[in-house]
C-alpha cells in the first residue's frame, strides 16, 4: 500500500480550505474574514477520537479563509505552472514504506506497489462504521486527474473541489498560492459558525431526525 495512503484518505475527505495573514476587509478575493475568538476544543462526548481529548480553551486570532473548497481548476493552474506531481502520481518508495512497518515486513510484489489512492465504493447493504476498508476501495491509478481510478478524469468537473491530494500536496499548492493551510484549531473555530459547543456546524439537532441539514451520503462519491 502507498506511503501516504493515510493523509489521502484524510484529506479526500476534508474542504480544502486556505489562509493568509490577518487584516480588516476588504480582503483577498475569494476570502472571507474570521474574527479571532476563544472556545473549548475538542471532543464532548464518547464519538471522539482519542486525540480529541481532553477537551480544552483555545484561542484564535483572526484570519482569512476561502469562501469555497480548491478546484480542479485551480489545481490545474498550479500544476501547469510548476509541474508538481502529486504522491498519488509518484512511485512507491519501498524503503520509505517499510520504515513506517513492523522490522521484518517482507517486501510485497512490485505489482501490488503500484501509485493509486483510495476510491469511494457504495456498499449494498449495512457495514460497519469501525472498518472503512468496506466503503473504500484501493484503486491503482487513482489520483487527483483520475478520481475513480483509469477511465475517470475531470472533464466537465473544473469547478468541483480537487480530490484525491496528500497533505504535502495541499502544502505545495498552498505555498505556490502565496497562503497556508489552517491550524486545526482555526478549522475548528470556523466550522462552529460562532455557535457555542455544538456538535454539528448547525447546532446539536441529530443527522438522523428530519428536516436534514446536509447532503448525507448519496449520490455519487467523490
Amino acid at each position: 500500500m502507498h506511503l501516504h495512503m493515510d493523509h489521502r484518505f484524510t484529506f479526500m475527505l476534508l474542504a480544502w480550505t486556505f489562509l493568509v495573514g490577518c487584516g480588516p476587509e476588504p480582503g483577498p478575493e475569494g476570502m472571507v474574514y474570521i474574527p479571532g475568538g476563544t472556545f473549548s476544543m475538542g471532543a464532548t462526548n464518547d464519538e471522539g477520537s482519542a486525540d480529541e481529548y481532553p477537551r480544552h480553551r483555545v484561542e484564535v486570532g483572526g484570519f482569512w479563509m476561502d469562501e469555497t473548497e480548491v478546484t480542479n481548476r485551480q489545481f490545474l493552474a498550479f500544476v501547469e505552472a510548476t509541474g508538481y506531481r502529486t504522491v498519488a502520481e509518484r512511485p512507491v518508495d519501498w524503503d520509505s514504506l517499510s520504515a513506517q512497518l513492523p522490522p521484518g515486513t517482507a517486501k510485497p510484489p512490485d505489482s501490488l506497489l503500484l501509485p493509486g489512492a483510495l476510491v469511494f465504493q457504495p456498499t449494498t447493504q449495512p457495514v460497519s462504521l469501525d472498518d472503512p476498508s468496506k466503503w473504500w476501495r484501493w484503486t491503482t491509478g487513482a489520483d487527483w486527474r483520475h478520481p475513480e481510478g483509469p477511465g475517470s478524469s475531470i472533464d466537465g468537473r473544473l469547478d468541483y473541489p480537487v480530490v484525491q491530494v496528500a497533505w504535502e500536496d495541499a502544502q505545495a499548492y498552498a505555498s505556490w498560492a502565496g497562503k497556508r493551510l489552517p491550524t486545526e484549531a482555526e478549522w475548528a473555530w470556523a466550522a462552529r459558525g460562532g455557535l457555542d459547543d455544538p456538535v454539528y456546524p448547525w447546532g446539536n439537532a441529530s443527522v438522523n431526525e428530519a428536516p436534514y441539514r446536509a447532503n448525507f451520503w448519496q449520490g455519487l462519491f467523490p
